[in-house]
């Protein structure tokens, strides 16, 4: 190909090719963007993920205040262990009982057992915290 301007390069390797490459690209990111956000929902993620602690609590197999530790490590995105008994007003032995209860449940990680917890997407609950980003089982099983 020949010269597109003096100062552009040549074909695929103009400056012009490349300006309308990263415009395509940046269009095609922006609609998967868009598109995620309608499947996953953010703005409804901490309320699906406060539900269902108050459902597991009421079931009875998560300690009562779970919600709380988890709505903390929502809006601050970690939390120090030595700062749960303080939020949840209660004893330390009570607080790693509930820190317990929801690593156990795979809700909360942390890198040890002294650093701070964050919030887990564990594949069980995938369905559930994240509804329309995974097939229903049972249109997984017509199939």
């Amino acid at each position: 190909m020949s010269r597109v301007h003096d100062l552009d390069g040549r074909g695929a390797l103009s400056e012009e090719a490349l300006a309308e490459f990263t415009n395509f690209f940046l269009k095609i990111c922006l609609d998967q963007v868009r598109f995620m956000e309608r499947l996953v929902q953010p703005d409804r993620l901490r309320d699906r993920i406060l539900l269902w602690a108050e459902e597991e609590i009421r079931a009875g197999t998560l300690p009562a205040k779970s919600g709380q530790v988890l709505e903390a490590i929502l809006f601050r995105g970690e939390l120090a262990r030595g700062d749960v008994p303080t939020l949840l007003g209660a004893s330390e032995r009570a607080a790693r009982r509930v820190v317990a209860a929801l690593l156990d449940r795979g809700v909360l990680s942390s890198k040890s057992t002294r650093a701070p917890l964050f919030i887990s997407f564990p594949a069980a609950l995938a369905a559930r915290w994240m509804p329309g980003l995974f097939p229903e089982q049972g249109a997984q099983e017509a199939r």
